[in-house]
């Protein structure tokens, strides 16, 4: 794949269409955080027919797992999992992203902690039950989820530092702890609570659980949105768990014997959290890089346009190799999707890394080719800069995708 496919093209410019028509007139209110991005989400779902998708391919996903279930049960060999498994071809799932990303990436954020990650967590190791119950108003954003999983001294240790806990108390569980940087915290229906497991045992032998909450639960408070730096269209916050009690019903698999416990499943999390940074950048870099055409013609400076100037061209140029470089890694994973393949984390985690610092190496310097200019709000690029850097941040520092890469090869 080295282009997008007429049908692709068609879904890109109507997405723009629909961003200049709904997203354009509402940016101001959405970058300084006083309208949560929910709405325009949903809006954006029906208008693209992407809620009645997701509840089809999730109904068609459910059904191809009851039957391998029975089959099962009958002592039959079940379907082979390539058969049995639907989905969109992930080019229509990646399009909306990048076209977003060029004017709102908090929007996508916000869209991926809570029909990807959260949905996603749910939908790998819970039951069919379970899956029923959260997964399918999370894929159609008519319920806002949150995966909480950073705490506010773990950071890139999650697990080694992770405080929070699970006391068996009879048939239930008591929830105790605290997460913070928590996307969609503020707002979320349906938040997926990583813990360790108290058995008096030292913190560090304790089993990994995933819990699925419910927004207005006793003892779960959800704090107001925090101010941050960039992606302000994202509402991020906090959580406080004081003595939440639950059933196994809501322990994500319904066992703690879940294969590896919930550590292998907030790795998978992370995986798919990973890939799609990359479409995030694209947007980030492919508008910087026409803002930049765009200012380079059009900026006269010493009696000429500043494009004249070679240190000019040289910032421009290698703001296009970025967008080549990123835009194939998005080509090659779209590949992989049609053909049934998916990335390592140590694959997801390169193609983190090399978009991040694209988008960010590409943001600073649009930055500078503004001058004055571009760190002024009034001109794109300061939000876009602002916001690019997150990239390099969450879902695992430059520094973690490094050691995740590193000890893949060493392996070998």
């Amino acid at each position: 794949m080295f282009d997008w496919t007429d049908e692709q093209k068609m879904l890109r410019d109507a997405v723009r269409q629909f961003i200049e028509k709904e997203l354009v007139p509402i940016h101001e209110e959405l970058e300084h955080g006083d309208t949560p991005p929910y709405d325009l989400l949903r809006k954006l779902f029906a208008t693209f027919g992407m809620d009645a998708m997701a509840r089809d391919g999730f109904k068609k996903r459910i059904e191809a797992e009851k039957a391998a279930a029975e089959a099962k049960a009958r002592g039959e060999e079940p379907p082979a999992k390539k058969e049995r498994e639907g989905g969109m071809d992930p080019s229509f799932t990646m399009i909306p992203i990048i076209e977003l990303c060029r004017y709102s990436p908090g929007i996508v954020t916000a869209m991926g902690v809570s029909m990807g990650l959260t949905a996603a967590a749910i939908s790998s190791r819970g039951t069919i039950a379970q899956k029923e119950r959260w997964v399918p108003e999370l894929l159609t954003m008519e319920k806002v989820g949150a995966w909480a999983i950073t705490e506010p001294n773990s950071g890139s240790d999650a697990f080694g530092s992770m405080k929070s806990t699970a006391r068996r108390d009879g048939d239930e569980y008591v929830l105790n702890g605290s997460k913070t940087f928590i996307t969609n915290g503020p707002y979320a229906d349906t938040i997926v609570f990583i813990c360790k497991l108290d058995e008096g045992n030292p913190p560090a032998e304790r089993k990994i659980l995933s819990f699925v909450l419910d927004r207005g639960m006793p003892g779960l408070e959800q704090s107001k949105p925090l101010r941050k730096m960039g992606m302000h269209s994202s509402p991020t916050g906090e959580l406080f768990l004081s003595d939440v009690r639950v059933g196994r019903d809501r322990l994500i698999g319904e066992t703690e014997d879940v294969p590896s416990g919930g550590r292998e499943g907030a790795k998978d999390t992370f995986s798919m959290e990973r890939s799609g940074v990359a479409a995030m950048a694209l947007g980030i870099i492919s508008q910087c890089l026409e803002l930049s055409v765009e200012y380079a013609k059009n900026r006269v400076q010493f009696g000429q346009p500043i494009g004249e100037f070679q240190l000019i061209q040289e910032k421009l140029a290698k703001m296009e190799v970025h967008r080549l470089n990123v835009q194939n890694l998005v080509f090659r994973y779209i590949e992989m999707g049609q053909a049934g393949v998916g990335l390592t984390l140590a694959e997801a985690s390169a193609m983190k890394l090399y978009s991040a610092r694209a988008a960010m190496e590409v943001a600073l310097e649009a930055v500078q080719l503004f001058g004055g200019n571009g760190y002024m709000s009034e001109f794109k690029v300061e939000q876009l800069c602002r916001d690019a850097k997150v990239l390099q941040i969450y879902a695992g520092t430059d520094e973690i995708q490094i050691t995740h890469i590193a000890k893949d090869l060493l392996r070998r």
